[in-house]
């Protein structure tokens, strides 16, 4: 079997490692050994490979964390079925032409959705659903701003938020970046290389601020999201893809009665709530109404997967990464 392989924490070009005669999974009587087709790649997965991960992943290890594949061996309890072609969710060992995944972390994928949508939709989409659904409460008529739309979860962000009925404003770095928060569906459109997020959200909400602020960003743009945000706002905490986690002075949270919410989406998944199944079904439904679609950025071959994650780390891409390990999906 092919897997990439980490033997040592660090950067993916000195790190990984293809090998062609890896070692099989090894299944447990709740997982279902899945054939990998196409794997949805992840900042989480860059921050596993260099040992930065809050969930160290033990050595060797081979990293990915969601895949679309068919079903070789079922869980003992039956909740898959073999050859049935399903997206999995796993702490790590997608990038492999097998993985052993618990049945409960698998989810059929109808007919419908390409191996490629599929490998992008799980991780992203359910994120963004949580956070705005279950966490923030975005209601129709609400004012959404999102960092860094152009990204996997921004953009699945600015999608649900729409189909929520929420007016959306996005913030990205240029123009081929806003011209995917366009696309995906974005009311308004912040250059934050040129012009002042924050200023620019109180000239759009006539002085009120956001009702929602989703920010996978942290540091900085955590900061002046605070100055942005409007009365009884939610300001969600997704990610720190800028580096600094910050902080916040408790009055400020009073003062105009904000909820600062976490959204850690991997908790849900390994408690195994069945709450994630729910959204699943109704992130399917939107998929078939034509409310979501995951933008994807491009896929690349099993053996260029370093390339590919040098692309995600240098922020060359857009949506979502994608590889194909079976060859060119369905």
């Amino acid at each position: 079997m092919r897997a990439w392989k980490v033997h040592e924490y660090g950067e993916p070009a000195a790190a990984m490692v293809l090998e062609t005669d890896a070692a099989e999974p090894s299944r447990e009587p709740d997982h279902a050994l899945v054939s990998v087709r196409t794997v949805g790649l992840n900042f989480a997965d860059l921050l596993s490979i260099q040992g930065r991960y809050q969930v160290k992943a033990p050595l060797p290890f081979t990293p990915g964390i969601e895949a679309c594949g068919i079903v070789i061996e079922p869980d003992d309890a039956g909740l898959v079925h073999a050859g049935q072609r399903v997206i999995a969710a796993a702490p790590w060992g997608a990038l492999a032409e097998r993985v052993a995944v618990p049945g409960a972390s698998c989810f059929r994928v109808p007919d419908s959705i390409s191996d490629r949508e599929a490998a992008a939709l799980l991780l992203t989409y359910q994120t963004s659903w949580f956070a705005l659904v279950r966490r923030a409460a975005l209601a129709a008529g609400e004012f959404l701003l999102v960092h860094n739309g152009a990204g996997g979860v921004g953009s699945a962000a600015i999608q649900i938020g729409k189909a929520l009925g929420a007016t959306v404003a996005a913030t990205a770095g240029g123009p081929d970046k806003l011209e995917v928060c366009r696309r995906a569906g974005a009311d308004h459109l912040i250059d934050y290389r040129d012009e002042d997020f924050a200023v620019r959200v109180h000239e759009l909400t006539g002085g009120k601020g956001a009702d929602v602020i989703y920010d996978s960003i942290g540091g900085d743009v955590f900061d002046a999201s605070t100055r942005c945000i409007a009365f009884e706002g939610r300001l969600l905490v997704i990610g720190f893809a800028g580096g600094r986690i910050p902080e916040i002075a408790a009055n400020r949270i009073m003062l105009k009665n904000i909820s600062v919410v976490g959204l850690n989406w991997g908790a849900y998944r390994d408690r195994s709530s069945p709450l994630v199944a729910d959204a699943y079904e109704r992130l399917c439904e939107m998929h078939a109404r034509g409310q979501i679609a995951p933008v994807l950025f491009g896929a690349y071959a099993f053996e260029d997967v370093v390339h590919a994650l040098s692309d995600l780390a240098g922020r060359k891409s857009y949506g979502k990464v994608i590889v194909d390990v079976a060859g060119a999906p369905a």
